[in-house]
């Protein structure tokens, strides 16, 4: 018979996972069990890329071809060792959110049914600063990987170019993601803004590849540069996160030489653990070289000068100063 719980020693705590060989994972079978492991065998990278920021919970209860919610506000009968710390939208609403402290508390939350971190882009014990630039290279109709692919090396070499440090990672499906780590100067108003400036910059650069059109019936065959997923309260899916895929995929930090050739399908728990385990942290000493923001500040001024306002945001959030109308231009016109 099954075993109905395992008690693990993790981070120096005591784990109690239940139902351990419950199938998480139907292609292959990994179990929860498994997907614990995982997570105790990326601790080190996991932690460097994630570890002390507030993290948004994605649960699935029955395994990734179940039902799903998010859940920010930690329930009722966690341990009394968990860390938490209270986020708030831009409105004012606030949530009591699981810190990602350590391992535990992957552990915990995996045992929930977690598959899928999504950590906010500032540490709990500093919310007012955002350290992390995200990049979200997002696949419109007509796009292949491939051009995924070629947008990442363009990103890069923008940001080279400003001498910002750049890291990407695939995200377990047909995208990817680049972090910047930043110096702890700035909010998340003032990354917004950057990563506006970046997508608007890298548009004027590749117009035929590349686009900052917000609304999607301007993009085109274009791959869309993202720049509202650093807006206020946003997360993105966390690096070295299981994906709630069937083949059990991974969100993968890989280093830029590997872009090229790098293949989301294959990144799956037991490939991922031993290519870390033969090459290393690709991310290693990525917070020993936080970056600037005032390069990206400074192409946002530029914008400024030749008339450009600000990007439109989210429907989710107040109208904001300098917003163009939130309307998609198609419906604006018939207006």
């Amino acid at each position: 018979m099954a075993s109905d719980h395992v008690t693990l020693e993790l981070a120096g705590r005591a784990v109690r996972v239940t139902s351990p060989d419950k199938v998480m994972f139907s292609r292959h079978g990994e179990t929860k069990l498994d997907l614990i492991r995982y997570y105790e065998a990326v601790e080190g990278p996991i932690m460097a890329a994630m570890g002390g920021r507030p993290t948004l919970m994605e649960r699935y209860p029955d395994g990734a071809s179940g039902k799903s919610f998010f859940q920010k506000r930690v329930p009722a009968g966690a341990p009394d060792w968990l860390q938490t710390t209270v986020v708030s939208t831009p409105n004012g609403t606030t949530s009591n959110a699981m810190v990602a402290a350590d391992v535990a508390h992957l552990a915990w939350a995996a045992n929930l049914g977690c598959l899928g971190f999504h950590p906010w882009p500032f540490r709990a014990d500093n919310p007012g600063a955002t350290d992390e630039l995200r990049i979200d290279l997002d696949p419109s109709p007509g796009i292949e990987f491939a051009d995924i692919k070629a947008a990442g090396l363009e990103v890069k070499a923008l940001l080279d170019e400003l001498g910002l440090r750049s890291h990407p990672k695939t995200t377990g499906n047909r995208g990817l993601h680049i972090f910047v780590r930043l110096e702890p100067r700035w909010d998340s108003y003032d990354v917004r803004l950057g990563a506006v400036a970046l997508a608007r910059e890298l548009e004027r650069r590749q117009p035929e590849r590349l686009t900052a059109a917000w609304w999607k019936e301007e993009r085109g065959a274009r791959v869309f540069i993202d720049f509202n997923q650093n807006a206020p309260h946003k997360t993105v899916f966390g690096p070295w996160s299981v994906r709630a895929r069937v083949g059990a995929q991974v969100s993968t930090p890989v280093r830029w030489d590997e872009v090229p050739d790098v293949d989301p399908e294959v990144l799956t728990i037991p490939a991922v653990v031993a290519k870390l385990a033969a090459e290393g942290d690709p991310w290693e000493g990525m917070n020993e070289h936080p970056g600037s923001l005032e390069p990206l500040l400074a192409l946002h001024r530029g914008d400024v000068e030749r008339g450009l306002g600000d990007a439109p945001w989210p429907p989710v959030y107040p109208k904001m100063p300098h917003e163009p109308p939130r309307v998609a231009p198609s419906r604006a016109k018939k207006d």
